[in-house]
């Protein structure tokens, strides 16, 4: 699956089959439930899941929690606007077929 087809995916009902959970979150949160979406990489231990958890933290805007799991995650997946960062976590989930 590519960006574009992710992105369409989210006017279905259910995230498509064979999601791994960063990208079910990232789905979800496409889809305005950020609830959903923090519950699916909140006890993720992986730098993908902490990636996720950072930039749901940062959106909700909890900076400080989410500098916390910026630094757990080691990435520099922060950009300057929230759509960009979504779109960089789900292009570099996609392209590696990301196991968490």
């Amino acid at each position: 699956m590519d960006i574009e087809e992710f992105k369409a995916s989210v006017t279905a009902t259910e995230p498509p089959g064979g999601l791994q959970a960063t990208l079910q979150a990232l789905w979800w949160d496409a889809k305005g439930d950020w609830a959903r979406a923090h519950g699916l990489v909140d006890e993720l231990e992986t730098p993908d899941g902490m990636a996720v958890h950072a930039y749901l933290h940062r959106k909700e805007g909890a900076d400080g929690n989410a500098n916390y799991w910026y630094d757990r995650a080691g990435s520099g997946f922060r950009r300057p606007s929230l759509d960009a960062e979504w779109q960089a976590l789900a292009e570099t989930l996609l392209a590696r077929g990301s196991a968490a």
